[in-house]
């Protein structure tokens, strides 16, 4: 039997994750759903955003899936004991490197994108984010006292030469199932570290990946054309900095950031950790007004990338498909469902 790990977190992450629970007992009723505590919540009932217990839980399960973790109760907290802190722990501990976020457009959504639907109808772009180096965790980091009465504070963006080859072998191996494209996104012309991932890329293509066609891209010219021609694009990798940017910029070309899930998977038979984009939206928390979408989406790449359930994520990405195509929709829609009543459309598709 296969283990799903719930960490519903803070926020909104307990009510979409609810809905997650639902269709997992509908569509998946041999798999076994566990839950535990995380984030903010975790913080604020044992004092530590991610315990040791439950990180031990999450490298031992099939599959994690979270909702949300942050809220601005929790930013007077210790650094490393915020909620964001478990967040990047837990990323860190299962040593889930690649993080992969689809951005695409459902055909029913094409008209609540910012952009003219002529731009986004059809667009499927999978970004490949490195997630476990670069600045985010790079040392030196700090902020410190100048003799003048100042503050200085610095962060240290680092990889190494594996680092980015592990995560450029899933871009290229992804892509290979797609249109065979890849480009890969960096500051080249500022940063050393963007040189050298332009340099190992460029290297690891050579020898490892020549049918597949490479481009390479400065990041904020990606930013541009992500809002200009956002078609031209199949398969992004990029830093762990960037691709945070880049793709939650792209998220919002296909309607709602309460859309798009995303997978983080490390090495081959090791659990992914999977999550909606979405943040924590303190704001509707408690309201029945999230769109569990991506979440549900994201339990949809769980089973399709670590459980290994292929038939049962066709038929999840289908009950979503007709949900939307049927009208469902909730408020960051333009809809007036509720999260459950959401959930519930999608449960009558399955």
């Amino acid at each position: 039997m296969s283990t799903l790990l719930l960490l519903p977190g803070d926020g909104i992450g307990p009510e979409v994750c609810a809905e997650v629970r639902r269709v997992a007992a509908a569509l998946t009723p041999d798999l076994k759903v566990e839950e535990a505590p995380y984030g903010g919540m975790s913080y604020d009932a044992h004092g530590t955003p991610l315990l040791d217990e439950v990180r031990d839980q999450a490298i031992a399960s099939d599959a994690v899936l979270m909702g949300a973790v942050g809220g601005p109760q929790w930013a007077s907290a210790p650094r490393h004991l915020r909620p964001e802190a478990g967040l990047l722990n837990l990323r860190k501990a299962m040593d889930v490197y690649a993080n992969l976020r689809p951005a695409y457009c459902f055909e029913a959504l094409a008209s609540a994108s910012s952009l003219k639907t002529e731009l986004v109808a059809g667009l499927d772009i999978m970004f490949v984010r490195e997630l476990v180096g670069g600045v985010y965790f790079g040392q030196p980091r700090g902020i410190e006292d100048l003799p003048d009465g100042q503050k200085k504070g610095f962060d240290t963006a680092v990889y190494t030469t594996s680092e980015i080859e592990r995560v450029g072998r899933v871009a290229f191996e992804l892509a290979r199932g797609r249109t065979n494209k890849v480009h890969s996104a960096e500051k080249s012309n500022v940063m050393e570290s963007g040189l050298l991932w332009k340099q190992v890329i460029t290297e690891l293509h050579a020898r490892e990946y020549p049918d597949v066609q490479l481009e390479h891209i400065l990041a904020d010219n990606c930013a541009m054309q992500l809002v200009r021609a956002p078609k031209q694009f199949d398969v992004i990798v990029t830093d762990n900095l960037f691709g945070d940017i880049l793709s939650d910029a792209a998220a919002m070309l296909t309607g709602s950031l309460g859309m798009l899930p995303s997978a983080a998977i490390g090495d081959p038979n090791k659990p992914g950790l999977y999550e909606p984009i979405h943040g924590s939206a303190p704001d509707i928390a408690g309201k029945g007004l999230a769109n569990p979408l991506a979440a549900i989406l994201s339990f949809e790449m769980a089973l399709r990338w670590s459980l290994k359930q292929v038939e049962a994520a066709d038929a999840l990405l289908a009950a979503v498909k007709a949900a939307l195509d049927g009208g469902a929709r909730t408020r960051d829609l333009g809809g007036a469902l509720t999260t459950a009543e959401m959930g519930s459309v999608v449960l009558s598709h399955l």
